[in-house]
């Protein structure tokens, strides 16, 4: 543990160099070849100096690289609340998110982690993001928005999947990124 600031500043820039190293090596080579031991030989450090970080290991260091996509996501995702054009504008950055960091998204969607989803420990930034797309989607009451803000992840998550694999008209994205915000509008 960090016994000074100036320890505690270098815990904190390398644990910032583990999660940076971790998203470049997966957008580049994919999450197969994040290793902890790909990583301590790529940053300089030993594997027992990870573990101090990240005591899980792998699955810790994937989990911040969750946690931090989701931060990400939503300011990207809060950065067209308030216009006339919230929802589209929600719509295009969500798709530009994924589009973007293929691999973070990968993360965010499939990883498997101990992160909670849809509970009361479910993370600050998880809940932002579920909270701007219930924002853009409206409803009757708490559970209709839940719904509806259900569905447009779930379609907004399958479409970026789709593009991700190739299986669809990359010429279609504006048009379909509209369509979907006219079926919630």
């Amino acid at each position: 543990m960090p016994r000074s600031a100036q320890d505690s500043e270098r815990f904190r820039e390398r644990e910032t160099r583990i999660v940076r190293t971790t998203r470049e090596i997966a957008e580049r080579e994919g999450w197969p070849a994040v290793t902890v031991r790909r990583l301590a030989d790529e940053i300089g450090v030993s594997q027992p100096i990870l573990y101090r970080h990240f005591p899980g290991g792998r699955e810790d260091i994937v989990g911040r690289v969750v946690v931090d996509g989701y931060t990400e996501l939503a300011a990207a995702m809060d950065a067209g609340t308030g216009s006339p054009d919230a929802l589209p504008a929600l719509v295009a950055a969500y798709l530009a998110f994924a589009r973007e960091h293929p691999a973070v998204y990968e993360a965010m969607a499939s990883a498997r982690s101990s992160i909670a989803f849809a509970s009361d420990d479910t993370p600050a930034a998880l809940r932002r993001g579920f909270e701007l797309l219930e924002q853009a989607v409206g409803g009757a009451d708490a559970r209709e928005r839940a719904v509806r803000a259900e569905l447009l992840w779930s379609t907004l998550h399958g479409i970026s999947q789709l593009a991700a694999h190739g299986r669809l008209d990359a010429a279609l994205d504006d048009a379909r990124a509209d369509a979907v915000a006219r079926l919630f509008s």
